[in-house]
């Protein structure tokens, strides 16, 4: 029996789909309502509504027979709108409720727990240009929306340390970097509106065979990495028996703005009307260059990603023309009108 807690999330929606798929036992955990039991029950899927933040909720969580538990919950700046700004939420569930958490598995026996955090906690590497290894030291932002984001997560990854040293679990950390997938790259919610992320706008443009503008340097880039290639590795990662410690799970190599443009041209814009390139390199652009050492994952998860950036956009066009993954979008809106 698998747990997932956040499990109406991004990352946590592909993740229970095909951990069903593979024929796992799951348990979804949220804290959500109606639609998102409804959703679930639909595709005979378990679902528990509860708040990590609250330690006595955990007894509605089964006490035997649970072989990992996956956290995927957590509070980041795209769920949380300006106006209802409070550093408290950020140390409430991404601190308090990892800390929960890890008292449930080990209270009941349950070693392994796989948590994700974001790659903002080495922010202040990126422009050095250095290839980012578990190993690198931290380099947080104390400045900026990611701020109590970063600091938070950091807080999360040394208890979840304290609970492997101190009490023998096998606690096990995903870093992350940007993460596509359909169901959430294509907007996001701020202030309670529909806004368009850079991947979403191009993609608009190619469809409709409009231009586009590259602001300067053509060849900047980041690594990214692909949702179905995450959801493998963590699996990998439940499956093996000497998992522990952080993982950098991502592409290992750079993105630059030209390819993105490049492919999501050849995947999206008509034949017959072609998009163009305008070159503007006397405007800058907001890319955070960044590239991440997967070797560890290779090594000792047997994980390395299967999809190229164009692979990853010809299955993001398959899943959104599907419409299976709708249900993500009304969830976001919904979470975003929560807060």
């Amino acid at each position: 029996m698998i747990i997932v807690t956040g499990a109406t999330g991004f990352i946590g929606f592909y993740l229970v789909n095909q951990l069903h798929l593979e024929g796992f036992k799951v348990i979804a955990v949220d804290n959500s309502g109606f639609e998102e039991a409804e959703y679930f029950k639909k595709n005979e899927i378990d679902f528990i509504q509860l708040d990590i933040t609250k330690e006595e909720e955990f007894s509605k969580l089964p006490t035997q027979g649970v072989e990992a538990l996956i956290n995927l919950a957590c509070v980041q700046p795209a769920n949380m709108p300006k106006e209802h700004y409070d550093p408290a939420k950020y140390v409430s569930v991404n601190i308090l409720g990892v800390t929960n958490i890890f008292k449930y598995c080990q209270k009941n026996n349950i070693k392994k727990v796989l948590h994700t955090i974001s790659h903002r906690n080495v922010q202040g590497l990126w422009e050095k240009g250095e290839v980012i290894t578990e190993q690198s030291p931290r380099a947080i932002k104390f400045t900026g929306k990611f701020s109590m984001f970063s600091i938070s997560e950091s807080a999360a990854a040394d208890i979840i340390e304290y609970f492997n040293q101190d009490y023998g679990m096998n606690g096990i950390i995903f870093r992350l970097p940007s993460v596509f997938g359909y169901g959430h790259h294509e907007s996001f919610f701020e202030n309670g509106k529909v806004v368009k992320t850079g991947l979403g706008v191009f993609i608009e443009n190619a469809a409709k065979g409009e231009s586009f503008e590259i602001w300067g340097d053509k060849d900047k880039g980041r690594d990214v990495v692909y949702v179905k290639d995450v959801v493998s590795a963590i699996i990998l990662a439940i499956k093996s028996k000497n998992a522990k410690g952080m993982y950098n799970i991502a592409s290992g190599k750079k993105l630059s703005l030209q390819q993105q443009v490049d492919d999501v041209i050849k995947v999206f814009s008509p034949k017959n009307n072609q998009s163009k390139i305008v070159y503007k390199p006397e405007k800058s652009n907001s890319i955070d260059p960044c590239v991440y050492d997967i070797s560890k994952a290779e090594r000792e998860l047997g994980w390395t990603p299967k999809f190229s950036f164009q692979e990853i956009l010809i299955d993001y066009k398959k899943e959104m023309e599907s419409g299976k993954w709708e249900f993500l979008l009304g969830r976001k809106k919904r979470m975003i009108n929560e807060n």
